[in-house]
């Protein structure tokens, strides 16, 4: 358990790791499909261009590089984390994982973690409803082993914290 009796993460962060040598001012989290060619493509760009260093799976994973190693030492070694929650976000284990390092990471260093409700009324998050409800995991929870279920645990604990945090609302443009 950390301090504030929420669970620990799957994935174990130390202060050390989290606050030594930053490679990335920020880690953008996202789900692909929804935002990766319009959305997470210019904010991308526009961070770049104020010469702010952005980690982006896309231009910082190599080819043959394994991806969730690569992603938790991204995370590890951000100074600032941007979550954009889209529609499909939670339907993805990659960007549940990242959320639970992420809020971790902000929990043992205070790092800033600023979400964005990308086509979401932020009172889904907020109120846990529609595709950011509990009683989607819990079904998987239901009929999940004990180390799955350990790890949607930590999700539905992520997703709690990420809650709490003031953040932009994107609607339709």
């Amino acid at each position: 358990m950390i301090g504030n009796g929420l669970a620990s993460s799957s994935t174990s962060v130390s202060a050390e790791t989290c606050i030594l040598d930053c490679t990335s001012d920020v880690f953008l989290s996202f789900r692909g499909e929804d935002t990766r060619k319009n959305f997470c493509d210019h904010l991308y760009r526009a961070l770049q261009k104020k010469g702010i260093r952005t980690f982006r799976d896309e231009e910082e994973v190599r080819a043959g590089e394994s991806i969730s190693p690569a992603l938790s030492n991204a995370i590890k070694r951000s100074r600032f984390f941007i979550v954009i929650f889209s529609k499909n976000y939670t339907n993805s284990t990659w960007c549940l994982s990242e959320l639970d390092q992420i809020m971790e990471c902000r929990r043992i260093t205070g790092r800033k973690v600023y979400p964005i409700f990308y086509h979401v009324e932020p009172s889904e998050i907020l109120e846990q409803k529609g595709d950011y409800g509990i009683m989607p995991l819990t079904l998987c929870e239901e009929n999940a082993g004990e180390e799955r279920k350990q790890k949607i645990r930590c999700w539905k604990a992520a997703l709690r914290e990420a809650r709490e945090l003031k953040g932009k609302h994107v609607k339709d443009q």
